[in-house]
């Protein structure tokens, strides 16, 4: 889960040391209460230069319950009643390895030389073909339809990147895992199912594919999984995926972890590998029958693009030759759920009042 944050500037301002300000009077506290519904108007600040216990992402979230009279107030004031807050709800234990995942992650970026920095942060006339910038720059369900195929309900497919960002994305990977090699650095592998393949986020790639979600991914997902959440994902996880002989052979039934899922082939030269779906389950009925309108096999192409809801069960049969590496995008409104779980759970008087 991408909760880590890189090393930054202290805050300006008068601060206690740990690069935040000293605490609001209790005055201040009292008349400053958390909001039960988000301001969705609202733009928060960015906190991604400040080292914090937490994720930026997560003060930025929860920036959006502030109650107007607090927005104007220095980020520093901000950051301490927020911290207060989120130091009495959130559990030591995910404090803790946050703060693990932080130290690792910082450790690869430290010592790791990119291949291409150019990937590093967001180039969307190098990253993507015309016509998905085309229907990002309409932002209309008709101008998403315009570039989609739905070969079976909720499964999204159209062309998204360039061959040559293929390519470029590839040889750094490839390169990464030299690294590994070479260091006998050990990596963590992308979840449980996979053996091969890295995570983006744990070698520089983090900012990049939260821009991907922000500005390219978001704005289907309103569209077409409002019941998920789609508007609000605020958080991801990044990897890339290898199958072939002497990788992972083929991945098993399952559901993914996450609001919504972009699942884009890399390529390279490969036969096989299909994914198969069999619609939309939740937990309880998660292995039950499909109907036929939910049977689906995909065949990759390379830098064509997969979207659908984390809950699809689906699968990928065996790759019988060659090499497929696939870039996984797993979306999520985790820091929405957090809050809205914070809130609903009863946050002390002190810090929350219906507006």
């Amino acid at each position: 889960m991408s909760l880590e944050q890189r090393k930054g500037t202290q805050a300006s301002g008068p601060t206690n040391g740990n690069s935040v300000a000293s605490s609001p009077s209790q005055a201040q506290v009292s008349e400053n209460r958390l909001r039960l519904n988000p301001n969705f108007g609202h733009k928060p600040e960015s906190y991604d230069d400040l080292r914090l216990d937490f994720s930026p992402l997560l003060f930025s979230s929860l920036e959006r319950y502030l109650p107007p009279t607090m927005l104007p107030l220095p980020r520093d004031t901000k950051i301490q009643f927020m911290r207060d807050i989120l130091l009495r709800y959130f559990p030591d234990g995910e404090r803790t390895r946050v703060q693990r995942h932080r130290e690792y992650r910082q450790k690869i970026i430290s010592n790791y030389q990119p291949l291409y920095k150019e990937i590093y942060t967001m180039h969307a006339r190098n990253f993507f073909v015309p016509s998905f910038l085309k229907a990002i720059d309409g932002n209309t369900k008709d101008s998403f339809r315009s570039i989609m195929a739905e070969p079976s309900p909720g499964v999204y497919t159209f062309e998204m990147f360039q061959p040559r960002f293929c390519e470029l994305l590839l040889d750094e990977v490839e390169n990464f895992e030299r690294w590994v090699h070479e260091t006998n650095f050990r990596i963590m592998r992308p979840n449980t199912m996979n053996k091969y393949g890295a995570v983006l986020d744990d070698f520089g790639l983090e900012t990049m594919l939260e821009k991907l979600m922000n500005d390219f991914i978001s704005p289907i997902s309103k569209i077409f999984f409002p019941e998920v959440g789609g508007s609000t994902l605020d958080s991801h996880h990044g990897f890339v995926v290898e199958y072939g002989i002497d990788r992972d052979v083929e991945l098993g039934f399952h559901v993914d972890d996450s609001e919504v899922t972009l699942n884009v082939c890399l390529g390279k030269q490969f036969s096989g590998g299909e994914l198969f779906f069999r619609g939309v389950r939740c937990d309880k009925h998660v292995n039950t029958d499909s109907q036929s309108e939910e049977v689906l096999d995909y065949f990759h192409v390379p830098g064509h693009a997969v979207l659908h809801h984390g809950r699809h069960r689906h699968g990928a049969r065996a790759t019988t030759s060659g090499c497929r590496v696939n870039l996984l995008l797993w979306c999520r409104r985790y820091y929405f759920i957090t809050l809205a779980n914070m809130l609903e759970s009863g946050l002390s008087k002190m810090f929350l009042v219906r507006i």
